[in-house]
């Protein structure tokens, strides 16, 4: 879609009646079921910065690992971001994404059930059974709301919102959430679900507008949809019925937080198009940045700097 006409873009993507109560059981089940969160200093040779190796409750009240990292000897109250991770990828090691306490947040790194051997360690397994699926998460449990992997994972991320304003040295008021591709596409779902949130940054969302994205793209991970309803032929409106509980375009109805956005001209992994299906429709106040060389990198580093400065921002106009 050329640049000219994204801002006008409207997704097809329907609203379910229920939508809200869905996601309010949901939500409320993990809360009942929730345990006290475990926090255990990690050795490491850092010098400006404290980890923490974090075990919390999500989904149901499965545990759900973290780090969370600080600056060193900081008591607080600090800023906090919790970070969602792209498809495939944990939390990693405790070394990497050092970025966000050196500048000063304390930096919440969820893990992501079930995923983190394709490019970063993860280390929290998805212990729910499903039915066939097809190879990568996309289509776990897809046969019904309840069962879809992204009602596991959407809770485990509000979860961790919870898990964080818990913290005594974090202030409630200042909590944000930041994520790129599929860590874009959650921290989007837990603007929609979480109503007072400092700030978002999803950076070049993945998880939006799916009537649009299963079929503008050949690329995974939205060709996982496409490739299992080649072959279970009979579930095509099932599971067209399914994806609107968890689709951007919902979520971004409902958000109210200030929030910075980007996108990418050239990302067939997730088109820039399906990320306006979602901005255009975003309820708060929001940015975009689009560019318009990049593919699926998006601004790279450059949308995290940007990030910071919006983050710091926000604080200081609190």
């Amino acid at each position: 879609m050329p640049a000219a006409q994204l801002p006008d873009y409207r997704s097809s993507q329907v609203e379910p009646d229920d939508f809200d109560s869905f996601w309010d059981e949901t939500i409320a089940a993990a809360r009942a079921a929730a345990s006290a969160v475990v926090l255990e200093p990690v050795d490491s040779p850092l010098a400006t910065i404290d980890v923490f190796d974090v075990t919390f409750s999500g989904f149901d009240g499965q545990p759900v690992k973290a780090w969370l990292r600080v600056p060193k000897g900081v008591t607080g109250p600090l800023s906090a971001v919790v970070h969602y991770v792209g498809y495939g990828g944990g939390r990693g090691h405790h070394l990497e994404n050092l970025l966000w306490a050196s500048a000063g947040f304390a930096h919440f790194q969820m893990d992501t059930r079930g995923q983190g051997s394709g490019w970063s360690m993860g280390a929290t397994p998805d212990p729910v059974g499903t039915g066939p699926q097809y190879p990568g998460v996309m289509t776990r449990g897809i046969d019904s709301r309840e069962s879809y992997y992204y009602r596991r994972l959407f809770t485990d991320a509000v979860r961790a919102i919870d898990t964080v304003r818990e913290l005594a040295f974090i202030d409630p008021a200042r909590v944000s959430v930041f994520g790129q591709s599929q860590g874009g596409g959650i921290a989007l779902a837990v603007a929609g679900l979480v109503p007072d949130l400092a700030a978002i940054a999803p950076c070049v969302p993945f998880l939006c507008d799916f009537p649009r994205a299963t079929v503008i793209t050949d690329a995974y991970p939205y060709k996982e949809i496409r490739d299992f309803l080649a072959v279970h032929r009979d579930k095509t409106e099932a599971v067209a019925a399914v994806l609107p509980y968890f689709d951007g375009v919902n979520f971004a109805r409902r958000a109210q937080a200030p929030a910075l956005f980007s996108a990418s001209q050239m990302d067939a992994t997730c088109p820039p198009s399906t990320i306006y299906g979602a901005y255009n429709l975003y309820a708060g106040e929001k940015s975009m940045s689009l560019w318009q060389y990049n593919g699926h990198e998006g601004g790279g580093i450059v949308d995290e700097q940007r990030a910071i400065a919006f983050f710091r921002t926000i604080d200081g106009n609190r």
